[in-house]
């Protein structure tokens, strides 16, 4: 997999940028400790995610951050290198949201970007939906959470 980075910025990246079957490298994010504590707590109070001593004992043998936060974090990566700020409208939603392995306080959780499809709208000529795999990884290159989101988009203006 070559993974690459965009040749426009966000403010000048528009459907026609996203091509597929290319993988864009989203940048990386450190997981906080404090953060996955404060997440957890307001969230998703469960002890593998707010009690580092209950969460020893438990099957992970160790604090891990909840799903959700792990996703968060992601839509940080997406919002901050991914989303075009000039042309993104909305997102009609996500499938196969998957949780692959634990993630923990301390790691480092890069972000890629598959784009899988980049259809025009058939009602909106000035638009098109962005299909893609959105795929965090750890530090030793594991990927720990993915789904496939979609994103609509305005054609670049002529």
């Amino acid at each position: 997999m070559t993974i690459t980075n965009f040749s426009k910025p966000q403010d000048d990246r528009y459907f026609e940028d996203y091509q597929v079957g290319t993988t864009y490298d989203l940048g990386s994010i450190a997981v906080e400790e404090e953060e996955v504590l404060s997440f957890a707590r307001r969230f998703d109070p469960q002890k593998m995610h707010t009690d580092p001593e209950a969460a020893a004992a438990g099957p992970f043998q160790g604090l891990i951050a909840s799903g959700w936060h792990t996703l968060s974090l992601m839509m940080r990566l997406m919002v901050d290198n991914y989303v075009s700020t000039v042309a993104g409208l909305a997102s009609p939603g996500v499938d196969e949201v998957r949780w692959h392995k634990p993630v923990r306080p301390g790691d480092k959780l890069s972000m890629r970007a598959t784009v899988l499809e980049a259809r025009p709208s058939r009602s909106k000529p000035d638009r098109g939906l962005i299909y893609s795999l959105m795929e965090g990884v750890n530090q030793h290159g594991d990927v720990v959470a993915s789904f496939k989101g979609m994103g609509l988009i305005l054609k670049r203006p002529v």
